[in-house]
């Protein structure tokens, strides 16, 4: 058995990486959604201990230390921040604009 070896493949070092994964670590990324740019940036959960969120995609509550997302449009201000579940920021194409909820949903 060989040893291990912990330098990346192709001969890169590790600042030439390609940026594919920086949203992994806290950094933010841009996406397009509704003809605007949004600010994507992923939460830990841990941070923001006792609130509690609405997701827009599924009108679900985000509990506190659940990992999530945070989106807001590209020249929008801090009240402009929306946190989704990270599966309904992916699905958010493909939804209808009116969330149906389920029947045992809460509705406030």
């Amino acid at each position: 058995m060989s040893p291990r070896h912990n330098r990346p493949r192709g001969g890169e070092t590790p600042g030439e990486r390609p940026a594919t994964n920086l949203d992994r670590y806290g950094l933010e990324r841009t996406e397009e959604y509704q003809g605007e740019e949004w600010r994507i940036r992923h939460v830990a959960g841990a941070s923001a201990a006792g609130k509690r969120y609405r997701c827009p995609g599924c009108d679900q509550e985000i509990p506190s230390g659940i990992p999530h997302l945070v989106a807001w449009p590209e020249y929008g201000g801090v009240d402009d921040r929306r946190h989704w579940h990270k599966a309904c920021w992916n699905a958010k194409d493909r939804r209808t604009t009116k969330v149906q909820r389920s029947r045992n949903a809460p509705r406030y």
